[in-house]
């Protein structure tokens, strides 16, 4: 209940983005979703079914909470390329200078001998 009520205060922070597309479309086909829809419309004769209609109230939280996990691994892993590439830029700007240094080093008169 205290998970649901939450998510109520923060639709109120939601972009507009959110409001209207809060999730990535569905890869099931039509009559997949059809199926879906007609077994979640069924009375559950199991048990555990029943009491997993409890928690049909929090499908929208895991849909929201599972895209947040998704993105923040893309963005980890986003993370780490840029790391890998800075290292990388750092490696050439250390062989950029160091040549710099040499080069100064090196007498620009030839040799008097």
């Amino acid at each position: 209940q205290r998970i649901l009520r939450l998510a109520e205060m923060c639709r109120r922070l939601e972009t507009e983005e959110e409001k209207v597309l809060p999730f990535y479309p569905s890869s099931l086909a039509e009559w997949e979703q059809q199926n879906a829809r007609r077994v979640l419309e069924e009375t559950p004769s199991e048990p555990l079914a029943r009491a997993m209609q409890d928690y049909v109230g929090l499908e929208r939280f895991w849909q929201r909470f599972n895209k947040a996990k998704l993105e923040e691994k893309a963005l980890e892993q986003a993370r780490a390329a840029l790391a890998n590439r800075n290292q990388h830029l750092r490696g050439l700007l250390k062989q950029y200078l160091a040549g710099a240094a040499i080069n100064q080093k090196v007498p620009r008169d030839p040799h008097p001998l």
